[in-house]
C-alpha cells in the first residue's frame, strides 16, 4: 500500500496523518489578504520573521501610519489546538482588526509551525522567537510598522485557546530567563498577559468537564493532547495543566497584570478560573489578575463571523480592549476583579 495514501493516525473531522508522514488537515481556515479594513480603520501587511518559515501579520491604525504616535505592543499567538487554523485566517484577521481599533495597539499576530509535524513544544519555541523579534524590531529598524510606531514598555501577550496556553508558557520564559541575561532584548518587562479562553487541561476532573472520565470528549482530548506533543508528555504536566506546577514556580510568570476570560457552557471555563485563583493565592509577584465571564457563550465564539449586531463578542472586545489600555488601579474598577459577572458576561473561547 502506498505510504502516502494509508492512515496512520485519524483525528476526524480535524485532520488525518499517513504512514509517509503526509498530513491532511480536514479543516482549513479561510485565507485573507493583508490590507487596509475600513470597517475597524485597521491596515495589516505580513511580514517575513526568519529564514526557518517563522512569520506574522501586522496590525497598525490606519490613521497611525506617516506620524510619530507610538503605542502599545500586542504579540498574539491564534489557537487551533496546536495543530488547525491560522494567523492569516480570516477569523483571526477580524479579531485582531477589532482589538486593534478597540484598544488602540500595534499587533503582531504569530505563525508558529503546527503539529503534528512540529510536535509540541516547537509552538512555545516559535512563541518565543517571535516575541523577541518583535521586541527587537522596536529598535533595530528591520521592521518600519514597528520601530515607528511600537512603545515597547507598554508590551502586552495575549492568545486564545492553545494561543493562550502558548502565552502562559511565554511568560513563564520571560520570568525565568530575564534575570539571566537572556530574556526580552534590551531588559524589556511584558506589563501583562491575556489569555482568552485558555486551553488548559489536567488528569483530575474539574466541573465544568463533567464527571465521566470516559467520556468521548475526554477520550478526544487525551488522545489529541498525545498526539500533538508526540507522546513526549502526559495529560498533568505543567504544558497542558499549569495547576500541577509546584508552587513556587509560580513567581516566575513574567509579567504584572493578568487577564483570563471564560465561557459558561466552555468545557475548560473552570480551568481558567482556578488559574486566576492560582494567580492570587500562590506566589506570583504580580500586581493585578482579573476574570472576565460571558454567559450563554462556547469556546471561543469571538471567532464567529457576525451578520449585524453581535452583543456577547463586542462585550468581549471591549473588556479585552480594556484591559490593555487601563492602568493597574482603573483596570479594577472597570472589569471587577472576581468576576464580570456583574456585565453579564460569562465568556467561551
Amino acid at each position: 500500500m502506498d505510504p502516502d495514501t494509508e492512515v496512520d493516525v485519524d483525528m476526524s473531522p480535524f485532520l488525518i496523518r499517513y504512514k509517509s508522514g503526509r498530513v491532511r488537515r480536514l479543516i482549513s481556515p479561510h485565507r485573507v489578504a493583508a490590507g487596509a479594513d475600513a470597517a475597524t480603520g485597521v491596515t495589516s501587511k505580513d511580514v517575513s520573521i526568519d529564514a526557518a518559515g517563522l512569520a506574522a501579520r501586522l496590525f497598525v491604525p490606519t490613521d497611525v501610519l506617516g506620524t510619530s504616535t507610538r503605542l502599545p505592543l500586542l504579540v498574539f499567538f491564534h489557537g487551533g489546538a496546536f495543530a488547525l487554523h491560522s494567523a492569516f485566517s480570516g477569523a483571526h484577521s477580524r479579531l485582531l482588526n477589532a482589538l486593534v481599533s478597540a484598544a488602540r495597539v500595534v499587533a503582531v499576530s504569530v505563525e508558529y509551525r503546527l503539529a503534528p509535524e512540529h510536535p509540541v513544544p516547537a509552538a512555545y519555541d516559535d512563541a518565543w522567537a517571535a516575541l523577541r523579534w518583535a521586541v527587537a524590531a522596536c529598535s533595530t529598524g528591520n521592521e518600519p510598522w514597528l520601530s515607528a510606531h511600537c512603545d515597547v514598555a507598554r508590551l502586552f501577550v495575549a492568545g486564545d485557546s492553545a494561543g493562550a496556553n502558548m502565552v502562559h508558557q511565554v511568560a513563564l520564559r520571560a520570568g525565568r530567563s530575564g534575570s539571566g541575561g537572556s530574556g526580552l532584548p534590551g531588559g524589556a518587562r511584558i506589563e501583562g498577559i491575556a489569555l482568552l479562553h485558555p486551553s488548559f487541561r489536567g488528569r483530575e476532573l474539574v466541573p465544568s468537564e463533567g464527571t465521566d472520565p470516559r467520556s468521548p470528549e475526554r477520550q478526544l482530548a487525551e488522545r489529541w493532547w498525545a498526539f500533538v506533543c508526540a507522546g513526549r508528555y502526559g495529560f498533568d504536566h505543567p504544558f497542558i495543566n499549569p495547576l500541577a506546577m509546584p508552587a513556587a514556580e509560580w513567581a516566575a510568570l513574567g509579567c504584572r497584570r493578568v487577564l483570563v476570560t471564560v465561557a459558561e457552557l466552555d468545557t475548560m471555563s473552570d480551568r481558567g478560573r482556578r488559574y486566576v485563583a492560582a494567580l492570587r493565592g500562590g506566589e506570583w509577584k504580580g500586581e493585578e489578575a482579573v476574570l472576565y465571564e460571558t454567559r450563554g457563550e462556547g469556546h471561543v465564539f469571538f471567532l464567529r463571523k457576525s451578520d449585524g449586531r453581535d452583543t456577547a463578542k463586542e462585550e468581549m472586545i471591549a473588556a479585552v480592549a480594556s484591559f490593555f489600555m487601563a492602568s493597574s488601579s482603573s483596570a479594577e474598577a472597570r472589569l471587577g476583579r472576581t468576576s464580570a459577572r456583574s456585565l453579564r458576561c460569562d465568556a467561551k473561547l
